[in-house]
């Protein structure tokens, strides 16, 4: 089957338009809003600064032509509050001095606090951004990459998540930025960028990664991006997501050790639902996460080995054995040894369905997000 080549979403930029860079969760705002937030500050000290001394003028003598006009007023505002003072402007009177004494003078301070402060506060928060994101980027390994943070890419990662697995080891792929922006608000690692280039997976660390969930839109791109995923590793699992049937072989081709169809998938349970609404209602439970019945893999635990599934106390589906999946009642899973690991159905405790999962601290928006230790 020959798939069409990708487009653009409607309302994205073109990938070759964005910087593909690494998003990683914040709480401050960024130092380009740090520099404007600081200028407009100074212009406030320097206007207020320029209206006091105005109002009182004709305190003031021009040491060039003894006239002191708005050019002079705003020269002298200037080169006082940078300290620079020149001389040429100067208080004449004893107002004029009282308020350059107790009015001038602290608008100096401020404005040097404002502009030094500014500078060493965006030198040093880049700094920090950059040595946290090189240690990012050396200390991440067996994490999960998902490509594409749409429905079924954030379904999987709450699922993740109610697992056990850390929000911190779970970076996002996605070419929007909104949508980055959104999972870096949430807590996410996120990459902005075309998940086809190689470039943007190796900032998202996907060749170290343990497994990569592709959940895109378009079956297309979800072979494009299995394809590079598998050039950059061997070893990593890729779990990929398909609308059509017939493009699962293509995935598998690519490189995908699982495939999910959501169509058909989602047929069969409403074919089921129609057929049998109890069966359909215990299947849907089971794709629930957080609440009712849980399909869990666990290790086999020195009590259950040597026995068969049924004597388990939980209910068990399937036994993994090396890299083979047994049914429960196939004979050869009727002893279970101890390096066995079992998929069993659990029902959810009540305390951790009743308790939300922990709302992620209020972040601000910016271009770099590092999580805070």
């Amino acid at each position: 089957m020959r798939l069409p080549a990708p487009r653009p979403r409607p309302g994205r930029s073109r990938p070759d338009e964005q910087s593909h860079g690494i998003q990683l969760p914040r709480r401050t705002a960024g130092p380009l809003a740090q520099v404007i937030q600081r200028i407009a500050l100074a212009t406030g000290v320097l206007g207020l600064a320029v209206l006091l001394v105005w109002a009182d003028r004709g305190g003031y003598t021009d040491n060039h032509d003894g006239h002191v006009d708005f050019g002079d007023v705003l020269y002298y505002v200037t080169v006082s509050l940078s300290t620079t003072g020149y001389g040429d402007v100067v208080p004449a009177s004893d107002g004029a001095r009282m308020i350059t004494t107790f009015l001038i003078t602290p608008l100096r301070v401020l404005f040097l606090i404002i502009l030094v402060g500014t500078t060493l506060e965006v030198l040093t928060e880049r700094t920090r951004i950059e040595w946290r994101l090189a240690r990012w980027r050396k200390n991440v390994r067996d994490h999960t990459v998902i490509v594409g943070f749409g429905t079924k890419g954030r379904s999987a990662a709450e699922t993740l998540i109610s697992a056990g697995l850390d929000r911190d080891r779970i970076v996002i792929v996605d070419p929007s930025a909104a949508v980055v922006e959104q999972a870096g608000a949430e807590g996410y690692a996120g990459v902005i960028g075309d998940a086809t280039r190689s470039g943007v997976l190796v900032r998202a660390r996907a060749d170290r990664a343990r497994q990569v969930v592709i959940s895109t839109q378009r079956d297309d791109t979800a072979v494009l991006v299995a394809l590079t995923v598998r050039q950059l590793s061997k070893k990593v699992r890729i779990v990929a997501s398909v609308r059509e049937e017939e493009n699962v072989p293509l995935l598998r081709q690519s490189g995908a050790d699982s495939v999910i169809t959501s169509a058909s998938a989602v047929g069969r349970l409403l074919g089921l639902s129609m057929i049998s609404p109890s069966s359909g209602a215990v299947m849907e439970d089971l794709i629930q996460h957080g609440q009712g019945l849980s399909l869990r893999e666990r290790p086999v635990t020195r009590a259950e080995a040597g026995r068969s599934p049924r004597e388990c106390e939980d209910l068990v589906v399937s036994v993994i054995r090396g890299h083979r999946l047994i049914p429960f009642d196939d004979p050869a899973a009727a002893r279970l040894e101890l390096t066995d690991r079992l998929v069993v159905i659990q029902r959810v405790a009540e305390e951790t369905a009743a308790t939300p999962a922990p709302k992620p601290p209020d972040r601000g928006p910016g271009t770099w997000r590092i999580p805070r230790r």
